[in-house]
Formats: C-alpha cells, structure tokens, sequence
C-alpha cells in the first residue's frame, strides 16, 4: 500500500515538472534559463504525459487493491 503512494506521489510531480518546464520552453514563465528554449518545449510535454501513465497506473493499483 506504501508503494502505492509513491506511485502517485511520483505521478503527480512527473506531470507538474512536465507541465512547468513546457511553460518555460514556450516562454510563457519568463525569467529563467529554460524560458524560450525549445528543448524544454519538447520534453515537457513528453514529460508531463509519463507523469500522466505513472499517476493512471497508480490509480489503477489502488483501486484493484481496494477490492
């Protein structure tokens, strides 16, 4: 059940850096180094989806494990 929480914990912060480093990459957050820079822009959401699989097999978990 521990693990379980620490899937969606990892989920949850896979999707928020994915979505943050998306931002910056389209230079919507300015004022850092990654702010207009297209790697970010490709990555990020690349990122953001694995957080989304990571967060959807989490949930799967425990609703399987609640039965």
């Amino acid at each position: 059940m521990k693990k379980n929480w620490l899937v969606l914990v990892l989920g949850v912060l896979l999707f928020f850096f994915g979505v943050t480093w998306t931002l910056q990459g389209i230079d919507v957050m300015k004022g850092s180094a990654m702010s207009g820079v297209t790697l970010w822009a490709v990555v990020g959401p690349i990122v953001a989806l694995v957080g989304l699989v990571v967060l959807g097999v989490g949930i799967a978990r425990r609703r399987r494990v609640g039965r």
